[in-house]
């Protein structure tokens, strides 16, 4: 063997060579179509997608939490882009679909998937109970409840992508179906979008001890790019142009400001002017502040006191003597004193059945009349019938 390649063995090189740089070719204008047509999100969209979901799903977790009185903890999500035989080799079956349809703010659908023992936990919380009771099968009455905790949770995701959009967000209750995931063609029916490629969103989800398992959330791709563009501006038009400020004329650092001089009793300091800034460039923290500078004159003004209507004089009918009218039937409670003393503690103490209590008020003295509390008239003590009465002998002005 002299180590020279026959013909036949050179042109097999060249032929291998060809079919790999036409797979590369293909491999390469396959993916610029599907990047092209929309069938994939960057990974900067990715990114934004997953922010959005971590801070919106954090807020659902502390509403979840507070429905089912128990911790609820939402970890940080994962961004993918899968088809439904992907999705259905990853998770049991049958599942929970929670449909949610937005409409304000956002135009479009979503998903959200729980396992069926989770909805059943969550359902028994709901109800009061401890979480434990997961027997049977799955009722209107599991669902009912999990699409009022889903509604909840999402209205609270709603407010944050709302502050995070800064465009109001609002979505209608959620509807809940229990979906068989052998099928897609059922799936297909509650959203179209699951016929296809989509985006799926998942999280670890624990509530208390009892549920460690995954949420998803699914998105039609069109629905992820548009909500990423609202997430940074995109729809909203550009903001015009502002012209460039004009520079301002340097100050020449040599020339101190008399006035100032004379209001601070200070003088320039060469070394602080010669720490590398220019003669013309101090910076904005060693500018000295021109107190040197008179205030402009104020112009006269003429201050005149403010001047009231007396009150006596408004023209109003309630002032009028003879709405007293209005008055009349209130009722009014009268008392009558007949005298006061003052005794010490001990002496209270000393009180027993007989004990008499001396008054400061003579035999045969007036006694007062109180109304509402108010010394009103003074009166002596008569007897009608079974009954003492007051004679009312004279009125107090």
């Amino acid at each position: 063997m002299d180590g020279l390649l026959s013909q036949e063995e050179i042109n097999a090189l060249f032929n291998s060579t060809d079919d790999d740089s036409t797979e590369e070719t293909t491999a390469t204008a396959a993916a610029s179509t599907a990047a092209a047509s929309g069938e994939s999100l960057s990974g900067e969209e990715k990114d934004a997608i997953g922010e959005i979901s971590n801070i919106s799903m954090g807020s659902s977790a502390t509403t979840l939490a507070a429905l089912v009185n128990q911790k609820v903890d939402i970890s940080t999500p994962s961004v993918s882009i899968v088809n439904w035989e992907q999705l259905v080799g990853a998770y049991d079956k049958p599942c929970i679909f929670i449909q949610i349809l937005y409409k304000e703010g956002l135009d479009g659908n979503n998903i959200l998937i729980l396992k069926e023992n989770d909805v059943k936990v969550i359902a028994d919380l709901m109800m009061g109970g401890d979480g434990t009771n997961t027997s049977g099968e799955l009722s209107d009455l599991h669902l009912s409840a999990i699409s009022e905790a889903m509604n909840q949770m999402m209205g609270s995701a709603s407010t944050s992508i709302s502050s995070m959009i800064e465009a109001k967000v609002d979505i209608t209750p959620p509807n809940a179906t229990v979906i068989d995931m052998t099928n897609v063609e059922d799936a297909g029916k509650i959203a179209s979008f699951l016929t296809k490629d989509f985006v799926k969103v998942s999280f670890k989800m624990t509530v208390g001890d009892l549920v460690d398992s995954e949420l998803m959330q699914l998105y039609p791709i069109e629905f992820a790019r548009n909500l990423y563009r609202k997430f940074v501006g995109g729809d909203q038009p550009a903001p015009a142009a502002e012209p460039a400020p004009e520079p301002a004329a340097p100050q020449a650092a040599a020339a101190p400001n008399p006035g100032m001089m004379g209001q601070q009793g200070m003088a320039p300091n060469p070394g602080m002017m010669n720490m590398g800034y220019g003669m013309g460039m101090m910076p904005q923290q060693m500018q000295m502040p021109q107190m040197g500078f008179a205030m402009p004159p104020q112009a006269d003004v003429n201050v005149s006191p403010a001047q009231f209507q007396p009150f006596m004089q408004v023209q109003s009918p309630l002032l009028q003597t003879e709405n007293i009218d209005l008055l009349l039937d209130v009722p009014l409670e009268v008392s009558v004193e007949l005298g006061r003393t003052s005794r010490t503690i001990k002496e209270i103490l000393d009180f027993a059945p007989g004990t008499v209590v001396e008054l400061n008020r003579l035999a045969g003295e007036p006694i007062d009349v109180l109304v509402n509390g108010k010394y009103v008239a003074k009166g002596e003590v008569v007897v009608i019938g079974e009954s003492f009465g007051i004679r009312i002998t004279e009125v107090i002005k």
